[in-house]
């Protein structure tokens, strides 16, 4: 036995060396989970965004990158120790990422300066070596793209300035999260639309609900992973997979979550081709709250908030917004519930926001508005 003993070590020595080779060779692609039940992650997402797959009519993220210089500016909620996350959920060809910094300090990947990132899959850095990031601090990512890239995965608007190249974007490509190891209070992901996105607050205020959420809950982690124009059911080539369908890589893939915050449902009803049958929106909310279940998260609903005044608003689709909104109000449907109807809606005209809260358009929410959503999201809910 004993001289069988290292030959055997050899075998798997080289076994594991060989599966080190192929994770990270360029035509690598994502593993599936891996199950093996090693405990809860110290890591918790601090920042984040949920990426689409580029149109025509977005020029760089649809050409990619030749020596590109991308330029992130972020906010974080939790602080920590620090580390990034990159995916490229709609890549069809592997994409060589770095070198990186985080607030001017070098970034790994297993210890080399770069790493390729496969189609369809995540990248995650080693711990960035320096001091904790402070809660609420605003961090620089630089990530060297050396290409060409071909299409980039990418979030279209974060309501924040970043660049590329030195030219001003409001995009951010690959990067879609940093994670930190500070966080002491409640962790939780918002799986949203535009309004969590933040349309209707200025650019570079940080006055989206969800950063207005993150200052009321000290030592919080809130992930914003709100799609402008993105519905609950139905995909869209421009606003991207429907919350159903990006439920798994936005929300179950994030270390240390602890509740799923759903803030989806009113662009099915107001996009064409409109969903009047509320019954199917309600069957909708059902799956995600199962699949966060068997996650061990919680699972929070928002009721849809009003959006008479907005173009395409109907009495019909009032009539369903209502019927949703009461069902979502029975509890029957999600752990909790935070009446988002309820924080904007005028008394007097019940199908629209208050004057004092609307950007303008009778949908989304100015920064008074959004103080407004924060302040109905009881943290008891959260936790």
């Amino acid at each position: 036995m004993s001289g069988r003993g290292p030959a055997r070590r050899g075998v798997l020595t080289a076994a594991a060396g060989l599966a080190a080779v192929a994770a990270t060779a360029p035509g690598a692609r994502a593993a599936g989970p891996s199950g093996s039940g090693a405990g809860p992650s110290r890591w918790t997402t601090s920042w984040a965004t949920a990426q689409t797959e580029p149109t025509d009519a977005d020029t760089v993220a649809s050409a990619g990158l030749t020596d590109g210089l991308c330029t992130t500016n972020v906010r974080l909620s939790a602080g920590g120790a620090v580390r990034l996350r990159y995916g490229h959920a709609f890549g069809t060809v592997p994409v060589l990422v770095g070198p990186v910094t985080a607030g001017g300090l070098p970034v790994t990947f297993g210890g080399r300066r770069q790493a390729w990132i496969a189609a369809g899959a995540s990248l995650t850095s080693d711990p960035v070596a320096g001091p904790r990031t402070a809660e609420g601090a605003r961090l620089t990512v630089e990530t060297r793209l050396p290409g060409p890239t071909g299409p980039l995965s990418f979030h279209r608007n974060t309501h924040a300035s970043h660049s590329v190249d030195g030219e001003r974007t409001t995009s951010v490509f690959l990067l879609t999260g940093v994670e930190v190891t500070g966080a002491h209070g409640p962790t939780v992901a918002v799986l949203g639309d535009s309004i969590t996105e933040g349309v209707g607050t200025p650019d570079d205020a940080d006055l989206r609900w969800p950063d207005q959420l993150v200052r009321r809950l000290p030592g919080s982690a809130v992930a914003n992973l709100g799609i402008s124009g993105n519905r609950l059911l139905l995909d869209d080539a421009r606003f991207g997979p429907g919350g159903q369908a990006r439920f798994d890589r936005d929300v179950l893939s994030l270390p240390g979550l602890r509740t799923v915050l759903v803030h989806l449902g009113v662009n099915d009803l107001q996009q064409p081709p409109s969903q009047t049958d509320p019954a199917l929106v309600l069957a909708g909310y059902r799956q995600l709250v199962l699949r966060a279940r068997d996650s061990g998260l919680r699972a929070v609903g928002a009721t849809i908030a009003p959006f008479g005044g907005w173009t395409r608003w109907t009495p019909e689709l009032e009539a369903v917004r209502q019927r949703i909104n009461a069902a979502v109000r029975t509890g029957r449907v999600f752990d909790a519930v935070v009446d988002f109807d309820t924080a904007l809606r005028d008394p007097a005209h019940p199908s629209r926001m208050l004057p004092a809260y609307d950007s303008g358009d009778g949908l989304h929410p100015n920064p008074s508005g959004h103080a407004a959503l924060a302040a109905a999201v009881d943290r008891r809910h959260l936790l």
